[in-house]
């Protein structure tokens, strides 16, 4: 069985919208197969998308907070929020317990009737994205395998030339009523009719082309804007690009969870980008000029005099776009690392020898020259 959605992704039951997309952020970064080799990571990163899928949908969430997983069970993952009126659903079980109950119980006709148009399932697709199509965004293009109506019979199933009969059995409902009588009342129990299989109508003379399902299996190629800023677990809705709809239905949507790969130089912590850099400790004494590379290319910049290890240098306005405001962006912070020789020539040390006593230090005294380079690079 599935568990809470809500201690999966650790909110409290009446956490906000805002509350449940950061909780997803943090837990499918750490998560994520591509950065989490552990056993067990894989496993954790599906039940984490779960959760997300089901509470981040407003009419999902509702009705698992109602009647618990069992009522999202045909949820977006296979691509669908599910319908409580299939056979079944909730609405079933409630109808065959209780219609008929007394002589008081509903028509089944109250129920759609499953030859209404219906509509189609949503699809989800998984797409990585590299570091800097993140950051800049742009087109991407995509292969997205769905139902599409099928040309040759129009989405009807038929046989172009041909029709469909309304079926004698259920007389058009796709529904049959079967009546009880018990010493306690009357009871009814509904079920999809055996003949037409729940359509209402019986399809004589099937279309070669999709064998009567009205739908084909196709491949197509879409091109879809990814905004500026985008991070891990940010989800595209593509409406109307999701599987066709049956019987004249509206399409579904299509859903894109993306995912952006790590790079070997950059990393992000929201809408800043950190990287390093080590310099030699004499630039670190002396203050230099150096190429940063940063994701808009290279930039000169400053390093002080006297620079101490791991100081942090911002360069405003490097960073990531903000995704609601892609012109505003935040800073690159650059670490310095300083790199200590364990080796000096014979030449070097004569000439770090005459600065030490420069500075009153006596490099024959006991924490003579390790002392005076100890205090130069503290920290």
């Amino acid at each position: 069985m599935a568990g809470d959605y809500y201690e999966t992704l650790g909110i409290a039951r009446n956490a906000s919208q805002d509350e449940i997309k950061r909780a997803y952020r943090r837990l499918a970064r750490r998560y994520h197969p591509d950065v989490n080799r552990e056993p067990g990571a894989e496993e954790r990163f599906k039940e984490v998308n779960r959760a997300h899928e089901v509470l981040s949908d407003p009419e999902m969430r509702s009705r698992y907070d109602r009647f618990g997983e069992p009522a999202v069970s045909g949820g977006a993952a296979g691509g669908g929020y599910g319908d409580f009126s299939d056979v079944g659903g909730f609405a079933d079980i409630f109808e065959q317990i209780f219609s008929g109950f007394g002589g008081m119980g509903g028509s089944p006709q109250a129920r759609r009737r499953p030859s209404e148009p219906a509509r189609g399932d949503d699809l989800r697709l998984d797409l990585k994205l590299e570091f800097r199509e993140a950051i800049f965004g742009g087109e991407k293009e995509i292969r997205i395998p769905h139902l599409e109506n099928c040309q040759t019979c129009n989405g009807s199933g038929a046989k172009p030339g041909t029709g469909a009969q309304t079926c004698g059995t259920c007389n058009g409902s796709g529904q049959v009523r079967r009546a009880t009588r018990t010493p306690f009342g009357s009871f009814a129990q509904v079920s999809i009719c055996p003949t037409c299989q729940g359509e209402g109508q019986i399809i004589e003379e099937k279309c070669e082309t999709c064998g009567g399902e009205g739908r084909r299996q196709e491949t197509k190629k879409l091109k879809i804007t990814i905004p500026k800023g985008v991070d891990s677990g940010t989800r595209l809705r593509v409406a109307r690009e999701g599987d066709a709809g049956m019987r004249g239905g509206t399409p579904g949507d299509l859903y894109v969870y993306l995912f952006v790969e790590p790079d070997p130089e950059f990393q992000r912590n929201g809408v800043d980008i950190l990287s390093e850099i080590e310099i030699s400790y004499l630039q670190a004494i002396l203050g230099c000029k150096l190429p940063i590379a940063t994701v808009d290319g290279e930039i000169e910049t400053t390093i002080p005099a006297g620079t101490q290890p791991n100081t942090v240098i911002r360069l405003e306005g490097h960073g990531v776009p903000r995704l609601n405001n892609p012109s505003s962006r935040g800073d690159h912070l650059l670490t310095v690392r300083i790199g200590i020789p364990t080796r000096v020539s014979a030449e070097e040390r004569e000439l770090l020898i005459q600065l030490a006593q420069l500075k009153g230090e006596s490099a024959g005294k006991e924490g003579g020259l390790e002392s005076f380079l100890g205090k130069m690079f503290r920290g």
